[in-house]
């Protein structure tokens, strides 16, 4: 695993990365479109972090810092990558980033339905809250 390589995405990135949750990641959000990536690049420019192996796009994850809590989302793997250490990789470099900034603890957003990811997640040493539901709102502009 010596030659992937993790590092923050800039805007050059964004086709690419959303490109890649088409094929990688389970579902979709309403901020997945180039404004709303672009606004996350853009206001954390060291939150999304890429996976390349060769100058391939292989894997990410969103490790967001709200200056209180420390955030996961978009843990994806490319499925020809999967079982190789990759998104260990993203969630070590995502871990560093929280500890660096001050984050005592991670959270991650799972489908419930993902059970490949359930698995990656507890691999990780990270598990479910089952007393916690989450409450969402779409905002209108």
């Amino acid at each position: 695993m010596n030659d992937l390589q993790v590092r923050a995405a800039t805007p050059a990135d964004l086709d690419t990365v959303l490109a890649f949750w088409k094929t990688a990641a389970e579902g979709t959000s309403i901020s997945d479109d180039t404004d709303g990536v672009a606004r996350l690049v853009a206001r954390d420019p060291e939150a999304l972090l890429l996976a390349e192996r060769g100058g391939e796009l292989v894997g990410t994850v969103i490790a967001g810092f709200d200056g209180w809590r420390c955030h996961l989302y978009r843990l994806a793997v490319h499925p020809d990558h999967r079982r190789r250490g990759i998104g260990g990789a993203l969630l070590a470099a995502a871990e560093e980033r929280f500890a660096a900034l001050g984050g005592r603890r991670a959270d991650a957003m799972v489908l419930d339905r993902n059970d490949l990811a359930h698995h990656a997640w507890r691999a990780a040493g990270y598990g479910p809250e089952p007393q916690w539901t989450r409450w969402v709102k779409p905002l209108t502009g």
